[in-house]
Order: C-alpha cells, then sequence, then structure tokens
C-alpha cells in the first residue's frame, strides 16, 4: 500500500476512537506521509516511536499488532511455552500502563499466561522475573531515556536477554502477514484476570530481586563505617528506579540517601528537567543543589526505566560537583571489583570482563594489567548476554559496560541494571574513602597509571524517510570507499563489523574478526585515535564515536574538538 492508502485504511477503520479518527483529519499530507510511510521496525530492541496515531508510530493499535506477531511466535515454539508464559513490566511514561494492559489482553486471549508488574519496575527486574519465574518471554513497555513523546516495546526471549535476530525476523514477518484491525485476537483484560490468565506481581518478586542485587557487594562488611558515614544523592528522573533504588541503598547499610522529591514522583512528562537522560548535566541541577546543601560527596540518577545511572562526584577540592561519563564510571567500576575481590580473596581463577566497541579502551588496558580478559562486543547489551551464556566454563565475569551509562554484574538479569549498578558505586566511593581519596582522586590516579583517555560521542540526527535513506548512502560510501585519511591524519586500519573483516592500509592484508553483522565502521588512525561511525538502532540518527588518548587531558580535549569539527563535515 501506498501511504495515502494506509491513511485512507485507518480512516475508514471501526477499530478507530473517534478522537483518533478526529487527530487524523487534522493533519496534512507531509505528516500522513511520515506516519504512514512504513511501519515502525521491530528489531531486536523492539519497537519505540511517538506517541500519535498512525501506522508509524507508538498507539494502542500497533502494540496489539506486534504483540499478536509475538504470540504467534511464541505458540510456534510449543513445548509449553505458552503455559510458561510471558513476564510484563513497564515504566512511567505516558500509556505505558495502558500499553501493558493491551498486551497482556492479547496474549491471553491467545490462550498464553501472563505474569504482570502491579506497578512500574526497573528494566532490569523484568529480565530478573522471566529467568526468576522461567517464562518463555518478557515484553517492557518503554523508551528508556527518549523525550516524553516517544514510548516503546521492548522484547526478551527466555534467557533474560533482548530477542535474538531470527525471533525479531520472526516477528517483522508476523506482521507483514497480519491485518493490523482484523487479524488481532484481544479479550478484555479483566476477564482475563477474573480467568487466571494473568497474574500479578509485586513484593515478592520485589525482594527476590533486592535480594540478589545486594549480593553482588564486594567490600561491604570491610567498608561498613564509611558507608554508614557517606553522604549521597539520589534521583530517578520521575521513573521506576524510586522505590528500588533507595530501598537497596539503604539496605546495604547507607543512612545517609538523600532522595531529590521533586524527581521522585513518577510522571510521563519529566516535568523537572529538559530530558530524562542521566548523560544529560542539566537534568542534575536540583540534586546538585541538594548535595551541596547537605555536603553530599556523590550523586546517583537513573534514567526512567532504571536500567542506565548516571554519576556525578565532589571535586577533590571544594564543593563543585563533576559528572562522571559513562567510560569513566565503567573504568572506575572496573578497577574497583578487581581490587576490592583481590583484597577480599573472592577474584575467580579465569576473571573476564566485557564492554562494547564503541566503549573506551582504557578499561581494556586496566583489565590487561591485572591479568583479566577482556571481550568486545556490538553496541546493546543483547549481545553482551548472548557472550555470557557462550562464556567457557572455567571463565567468570566480573562486569559488562559500555559507555552509554549501562552497566551490569551478577547472573539475576541479562540487560543493564541501574539497581545493581548504584549499590556498587556507593560502595565503591565508601571503598576509597576508607583510603581518603574521592571517585573524582580515584580515577586521576588511574590517569596517572594508564594515560589520559577521553571520548565523545556525536549525534547526528536524520529524521524520517529522507534521513533513512541518507543513512544508508553515507555508509554504503564509506564502506565501498573508505577514507585514506580523516582530519588530516591517516587512516591505518579499518573495521568492518558487518562483514567482519579488518583491512591494514600499510601492510594490505585483510584479517577476521571476532565477531561480525552488524553496520559498524571502525577507523584506526595514525595518532591513536579511534573514530567509529553506525547508524542508531532505536532512533533515526547516525552515532559517532571519537576516541583519544593522550599523555594530557588538554592533549585530548584538542584531538575531540579536532575531530568532531571533522565528523560533522563527514556527514554534510
Amino acid at each position: 500500500m501506498t501511504y495515502m492508502e494506509q491513511y485512507r485504511k485507518w480512516l475508514e477503520s471501526p477499530a478507530l476512537s473517534e478522537s483518533e479518527r478526529a487527530e487524523l483529519e487534522g493533519i496534512g499530507e507531509e505528516e500522513i506521509r511520515e506516519r504512514f510511510f512504513a511501519p515502525l521496525e521491530f528489531g531486536t530492541g523492539g519497537l519505540r516511536g511517538v506517541l500519535e496515531t498512525g501506522l508509524r508510530r507508538m498507539n494502542a493499535h500497533t502494540v496489539r499488532w506486534t504483540t499478536q506477531a509475538f504470540a504467534n511466535l511464541i505458540l510456534e515454539e510449543g513445548g509449553g511455552a505458552a503455559a510458561r508464559g510471558v513476564a510484563i513490566a513497564y515504566d512511567c511514561r505516558h500509556y505505558s500502563a495502558e500499553f501493558a494492559k493491551e498486551t497482556a489482553s492479547v496474549l491471553a486471549a491467545n490462550g498464553i499466561n501472563v505474569k504482570l508488574f502491579d506497578d512500574i519496575r526497573p528494566t532490569p527486574e523484568l529480565s530478573f522475573a522471566v529467568r526468576e519465574y522461567g517464562c518463555a518471554a518478557g515484553i517492557n513497555i518503554t523508551a528508556s531515556h527518549n523525550p516524553k513523546e516517544y514510548n516503546g516495546y521492548k522484547v526478551y526471549w527466555s534467557d533474560g536477554a533482548q530477542l535474538p535476530p531470527h525471533h525479531a525476523e520472526k516477528i517483522s514477518d508476523e506482521m507483514s502477514a497480519t491485518d493490523i484491525f482484523t487479524g488481532v485476537k484481544t479479550m478484555p483484560f479483566d476477564e482475563a484476570l477474573a480467568a487466571g490468565r494473568v497474574e500479578m506481581l509485586g513484593e515478592a518478586a520485589d525482594r527476590r530481586f533486592l535480594d540478589l542485587c545486594l549480593c553482588q557487594s564486594v567490600s561491604r562488611d570491610s567498608v561498613m563505617p564509611q558507608i554508614r558515614a557517606l553522604k549521597l544523592v539520589y534521583t530517578p528522573f520521575h521513573g521506576a528506579g524510586y522505590k528500588l533504588i533507595p530501598r537497596a541503598l539503604r539496605e546495604l547499610g547507607f543512612e545517609n540517601v538523600l532522595c531529590v522529591g521533586e524527581q521522585m514522583i513518577p510522571d510521563g512528562d519529566f516535568p523537572t528537567v529538559a530530558s530524562p537522560n542521566p548523560e544529560e548535566p542539566d537534568g542534575f541541577k536540583i540534586a546538585v543543589e541538594l548535595a551541596r546543601a547537605n555536603g553530599a560527596s556523590l550523586i546517583i540518577g537513573s534514567d526512567p526505566d532504571a536500567d542506565r545511572v548516571g554519576v556525578m562526584v565532589r571535586d577533590q577540592h571544594g564543593d563543585g560537583y563533576q559528572v562522571l561519563s559513562g567510560n569513566q564510571t565503567g573504568v572506575l567500576l572496573l578497577d574497583y571489583l578487581i581490587r576490592a575481590r583481590k583484597e577480599a580473596g573472592t577474584m575467580p581463577k579465569h576473571p573476564v570482563a566485557i564492554k562494547s566497541i564503541v566503549s573506551t579502551n582504557m578499561a581494556s588496558a586496566v583489565a590487561e594489567a591485572h591479568g583479566v580478559k577482556m571481550y568486545e562486543t556490538f553496541t546493546g547489551f543483547k549481545f553482551m548476554a548472548e557472550l555470557l551464556g557462550k562464556l567457557p566454563g572455567n571463565e567468570r565475569y566480573l562486569m559488562a559496560f559500555e559507555e552509554s551509562f549501562g552497566y551490569l554484574a551478577g547472573d539475576h538479569a541479562r540487560d543493564k541494571d541501574a539497581v545493581t549498578a548504584a549499590i556498587l558505586i556507593a560502595e565503591m566511593a565508601a571503598w576509597h574513602a576508607k583510603r581518603g581519596v574521592t571517585l573524582r582522586g580515584a580515577l586521576d590516579e588511574l590517569y596517572a597509571v594508564y594515560g589520559h583517555y577521553k571520548e565523545k560521542t556525536l549525534n547526528i540526527v536524520m529524521p524520517g524517510a529522507d534521513g533513512l535513506e541518507r543513512m544508508n548512502e553515507l555508509m554504503m560510501k564509506w564502506r565501498g570507499d573508505p577514507p585514506a585519511s580523516m582530519g588530516g591524519i591517516n587512516v591505518i586500519a579499518v573495521r568492518d563489523y558487518l562483514v567482519g573483516e579488518r583491512y591494514c592500509s600499510r601492510a594490505g592484508d585483510i584479517r577476521k574478526l571476532d565477531i561480525k553483522g552488524s553496520s559498524v565502521l571502525y577507523f584506526e588512525l595514525e595518532d591513536g585515535t579511534v573514530f567509529i561511525v553506525r547508524p542508531s538502532g532505536t532512533e533515526p540518527k547516525m552515532k559517532i564515536y571519537i576516541l583519544t588518548k593522550g599523555r594530557t587531558n588538554a592533549e585530548c580535549d584538542s584531538k575531540i574538538e579536532h575531530y568532531q569539527t571533522y565528523a560533522r563535515m563527514m556527514v554534510r
């Protein structure tokens, strides 16, 4: 169908409410094209889109349609998959609770049991629930840290990890073969609940999840005086971490957890922040005021679905506060887990760590110095979860992380976990406090040992159909004819992770990479800089990563400035 044919189909459907029909009647042709030229792409991360009526939008119709396709996949699995059922969670966003019930109603109508959380919960608790209750799959209604206009539909498989690619393709195929209005089975939610097809999850699940998160503590007993004395501020940015993260910290022994009251209220409008993204320093303004007024040394913030966590630390000298990048927090955590486990005598014989290919190479340097093997994966915890399931039996992982503020430790979940990360970050601060050092000071110590590293991520927004075409054109151009130099510096090697090959410009040789199958180009430059380009898998933008190393912070800053100017010219 053309986009106008799809538009007319929707307008004529009796499934639309009067308000939905009025919304569609009030838009012009350009907006019609944007909403109907194609459906939202279903990938391993599920769906994510703007909350509006239309085929390429998040709404009850697209949620039901997707769920029917997912139900078809589960029913085809056989082996009791329908009886094992699907766990469903949701966050604080607009229509998240409604979409969760719509999802449960479609699954129940297809004879699939449902375990639905009774209120908003962190994403890692959904991953935990799939594993804990032996479910066939899981669904979380969330758009993570996206703006308030968005919502999403994130799908998990029986291992608690996000959906594998072949299952995502099957769901996409099922959607194509199913009519969005007439091909969906559903039933009233109250009837599904009364019939026992939907079971509600609550405090018992929380208790088990928290116990497993708290088990990741490494040095609690040895630093208990510092834990009791340390003052920290926490904010959930109006999201799902508001209940469990403060509770976990207090149960660990922290007596001075100061919560940002205005932001402890779940609210899909995120009224006190311009963006609910812990990567954005502006979101911490109220938290900084509270920290400064109370002499707190640490600020922790989780995003709306509480899978990512941001950190601010007090300066080594003074009352200022500095945001740690996701890479800096990841390096600090890795160094802490290694040193604290050695101190406690709990270091496994064959320790490993995992990071994404776009995350700082400083983590690899720290791992190598301590005899820890570092694995690299594509961006996204689904790839880390896949790797965790394939580790040799004698290897034990310490942690996994990616630069976008995602961290995981332990075996209770297979997705990034802000609850466990908050526990470990706070405990790490207490461990360094025992040494008389702040987290900022600890980072400076690492720079003195390993050299300075700095990274920059650029998000080049390319919305709509034209944007998708432009991203594809650029990737084809750079893949087919890679530049010999970037910003005036020679390219010494190019890694094409789509085909899994590394081409060395000087030697002219090609070698196979350990991983392949993702549209990522990785340029190694003569001055030690790494330049990485990939299209986002969840948003309409091109992501460019600049990874630098230098003798000083100023040298890294100079490289970052130089290469980000070049990067913006690349995409014109």
